[in-house]
C-alpha cells in the first residue's frame, strides 16, 4: 500500500526530519510565511505542500478575527503563498490550498467558507479542508463537545466537497469515507468513484 504521509508543521527542522523518515507532503498552517526555511525545504525534497491560510499566529489567530473581504483576503494570502512555493521550485502538481477553518476565523466565516467553497478554485489547486470535530460546529450543536460533533462533522465535509473540496482532513476517517464516496458521487454524477 503506498499512502502519502503528511507532516503538519510550520517549522523547517520539523519538516526536515518527518521527509527524512518518509513523510512525502508538509502541512503548513502558515503558508510558508512563518520560517523562511521552509520553502526552499519543500523545493528542495520535492515535497507536496498544504499551503493554508491563517489570520494572526496560533497564539493570537482567535482574538477577535476581522475581515473588510472575507474571499479577498483569504485568497490574496493564498495566492501569495502559492507564489513562494514556486519560486523556491514546488511544482504546481504538489500545491494543495487550504483556507484554513478555524484559524483566525468567526465561527460565521468558517460557515461562509464552506458554503462558497468554490472560490478557492481560481488558485487551480486542489482545496483541502479540515472541519472534523471543530467549535463552530459545536456552537451550532448546541454547544456539545468535540466527541459529539460526528454528525455535523459529517454534513460539513459532504457540502465541502460538494462544493469544490478535493481532500478533506478527519478525525473519525472510517466514518467519514462513506459520506466522502456519496457526495463525490453526488458532486461528479456518477456511481464510479
Amino acid at each position: 500500500i503506498d499512502v502519502p504521509i503528511s507532516v503538519d508543521t510550520y517549522k523547517a527542522e520539523v519538516a526536515r526530519k518527518a521527509l527524512k523518515a518518509g513523510a512525502s507532503i508538509v502541512n503548513d498552517i502558515s503558508g510558508l510565511r512563518f520560517d523562511p526555511e521552509m520553502a526552499p525545504l519543500v523545493g528542495s525534497e520535492n515535497a507536496g505542500v498544504v499551503i493554508m491560510h491563517i489570520k494572526g499566529t496560533p497564539k493570537d489567530m482567535q482574538k477577535d478575527p476581522r475581515y473588510d473581504d472575507l474571499f479577498g483576503e483569504i485568497n490574496s494570502y493564498l495566492a501569495e503563498s502559492v507564489e513562494i512555493a514556486r519560486a523556491s521550485g514546488v511544482r504546481d502538481e504538489r500545491i494543495v490550498v487550504d483556507p484554513g477553518i478555524g484559524f483566525g476565523k468567526q465561527p460565521e466565516h468558517n460557515l461562509q467558507i464552506i458554503k462558497h467553497l468554490d472560490r478557492f478554485a481560481v488558485h487551480g489547486r486542489p482545496i483541502l479542508v479540515g472541519p472534523s470535530r471543530k467549535s463552530f460546529i459545536g456552537l451550532v450543536l448546541g454547544g456539545v463537545p468535540p466527541s459529539e460533533r460526528i454528525e455535523g462533522t459529517a454534513a460539513a465535509v459532504a457540502i465541502s466537497v460538494l462544493n469544490g473540496a478535493s481532500i478533506v482532513r478527519v478525525h473519525d476517517v472510517k466514518t467519514m469515507v462513506p459520506v466522502v464516496k456519496v457526495a463525490w458521487a453526488i458532486r461528479n454524477e456518477t456511481i464510479a468513484i
